[in-house]
């Protein structure tokens, strides 16, 4: 029996957040501040900083480090298996010719699908053209976790452009 989607909305699941820069460490210190939370990078020497309370990349402050009491930060995969909820915020590089990399993008989506369960979520805050997440990483999600995935989407608006929208994945 699949189960209910409660865990997406109690205070006390798990959230992984993939990838701890510009983006990612301050969104996994607020959510930290009030509920678990698994600051995930692949940068080894990052997660040490941040897990004695400094931050090189300035993206954070230690008082605000101190603060997110329910940060945990690690470069393990295995350290994802108990999160449900999965916010990835690696970066998408692009190359001289101005075409995306998104190398970064389907190595989190290995990294993920491999923690996967059914009922989870994946919300992909990289930045990425339209049917991105659709066409090259819910494959990669669906081939490492073994599971088919669900597309929702929801409006999301930029200052001085039309109203554009995000993928989300529900697996």
């Amino acid at each position: 029996m699949p189960p209910t989607q409660a865990h997406l909305t109690d205070p006390t699941t798990p959230i992984a957040i993939i990838g701890l820069g510009d983006v990612g460490l301050p969104l996994a210190v607020e959510f930290g501040k009030q509920r678990p939370v698994i600051g995930f990078d692949i940068h080894q020497a990052r997660v040490a900083e941040l897990q004695v309370g400094h931050d090189s990349t300035r993206e954070t402050t230690p008082e605000d480090l101190a603060a997110a009491r329910h940060l945990r930060c690690s470069s393990d995969p295995q350290a994802l298996r108990d999160c449900r909820i999965y916010i990835v915020t690696v970066p998408t590089p692009v190359d001289d010719a101005k075409r995306p990399d998104l190398s970064p993008l389907i190595k989190a989506s290995e990294t993920v699908g491999q923690a996967l369960k059914p009922g989870d979520l994946v919300i992909d805050e990289s930045t990425v053209y339209p049917g991105c997440t659709e066409e090259d990483c819910a494959p990669v999600l669906e081939r490492t976790s073994g599971l088919t995935y669900a597309v929702g989407a929801k409006n999301r608006t930029r200052p001085g452009f039309p109203a554009q929208k995000q993928i989300f994945d529900r697996y």
